[in-house]
């Protein structure tokens, strides 16, 4: 029976904190915060209903306010309630404060996306393993990116390390969302974050070494399960600079996501308006940035899910060599309805497969299933105990074993 502070009230943020309360034998009390108490205050009410509704017991379940950006006001909180783990759901640019008020504090932590500055469109994992001795010597956990990708990816391929292969050698991560939410142009998660990433540059590692593309440059139609053809598009996404580390035997290793073209000239034209852009202009006698002032007019994320029809359909593609040296290839999956995300948590897929691993992640932790101190990503604790849970919580996968992975037909 354990305590956690959730950071983050948005959609994912809004997922954990449900998903949490419906394992109250492992989540004995829920603290929610974020910069504004009254949307804490509104999920916590969202969440009681819910359980009232199904006849559920709940843990309990508390609110607060928090600026993020301050290891004094976190240290305040944390000091206040004295969780076991924290779950950051908040931004990726307050990944660093919060590990350093975990530190201060004497706290565990988990994150669902890597840390990214705020003036330059960026990401990597340098800046969050740097942290590894000192959470070993203050005897701390850090999970990194426990999410669905990064998060589940990592531990998809864990798990087929695990049990399939001896030499996994071709590794892609698909992402499809098929879903469609009726409005003109939204963004699935937090808009500042996810046009930050597909604008940037792809990357993918091959041989050693990685190999840098134009944004959204190579892009190929793949099948997804119960879906079909998509237009699927190389990004850079950072679980992959943690895999090859992990998996040295992989000699390449990409990421694809796919894009409508509706989607793609809407974001064509806001690249060419200048909306895209992360540095301060000056409006009106005041400091703006562009890109921020875009995410205030766009829809909501957390708006999303009530006309959301469709489902996404996220997994691993990997070729290598099996168990007895053999050639094997192997495609490990799930697809998620938009519809039944909704009518559980309130929120669309996009959120529900980033909130439910969080929740597992923080389980793992709490139950003793992953309990190795440091700064750690997915992908290095056992998978087995995390794929159990993730039918029984929301996220049933699939596998296919020796089919046309249709990945090496594109170069």
């Amino acid at each position: 029976m354990s305590k956690v502070i959730i950071i983050g009230a948005g959609g994912v943020g809004s997922v954990v904190a449900h998903k949490c309360a419906q394992n109250p034998e492992v989540f004995s009390e829920i603290v929610i915060a974020s910069r504004t108490r009254r949307k804490c205050d509104l999920l916590a009410k969202a969440i009681e209903e819910a359980a009232t509704r199904d006849g559920r017991k709940l843990p309990v379940i508390s609110t607060d306010s928090v600026d993020a950006d301050s290891v004094e006001q976190l240290c305040e909180l944390f000091r206040r309630h004295k969780p076991e783990i924290v779950i950051n759901v908040a931004l990726p640019y307050q990944d660093l404060t919060i590990m350093d008020a975990c530190l201060e504090c004497g706290v565990n932590y988990l994150d669902t996306a890597n840390y990214e500055p705020r003036d330059v469109a960026h990401f990597e994992y340098s800046w969050q393993w740097a942290y590894r001795e000192r959470f070993e010597k203050a005897g701390l956990t850090a999970i990194l990116g426990c999410g669905f990708d990064p998060g589940v990816s990592g531990v998809f391929t864990a798990y087929a390390a695990k049990h399939y292969f001896s030499a996994m050698e071709t590794l892609d991560i698909v992402d499809c969302n098929a879903g469609n939410h009726g409005k003109a142009f939204a963004t699935n998660f937090n808009p500042e974050i996810n046009i930050r990433e597909i604008t940037q540059n792809g990357r993918y590692w091959l041989n050693g070494e990685w190999v840098t593309t134009k944004p959204l440059e190579i892009h190929a139609e793949l099948n997804y399960p119960n879906i079909g053809p998509r237009d699927s598009y190389l990004l850079y996404h950072e679980e992959l600079e943690s895999l090859v580390q992990n998996f040295p035997t992989i000699k390449r290793a990409r990421f694809w996501m796919t894009f409508g073209q509706e989607y793609l000239t809407h974001l064509r034209v806001i690249q060419d308006i200048g909306m895209a852009r992360i540095d301060e202009i000056e409006y009106n006698g005041q400091k703006i940035v562009p890109l921020q002032f875009l995410k205030a007019v766009l829809p909501d994320p957390q708006d999303l899910g009530e006309n959301y029809t469709g489902e996404t359909s996220i997994g691993c593609r990997i070729a290598g060599k099996g168990k007895n040296g053999e050639n094997l290839t192997y495609y490990i999956y799930n697809n998620c309805s938009h519809e039944e995300a909704y009518k559980e948590t309130g929120m669309q897929a996009v959120s529900y497969t980033t909130g439910v691993p969080a929740m597992i992640g923080a389980m793992m932790f709490l139950t003793g299933k992953w309990n190795k101190t440091g700064v750690h990503n997915v992908e290095e604790f056992d998978p087995d105990p995390f794929m159990e849970q993730l039918s029984v919580q929301g996220l049933p996968w699939h596998e296919i074993v020796n089919a046309d992975l249709e990945v090496d037909k594109i170069s």
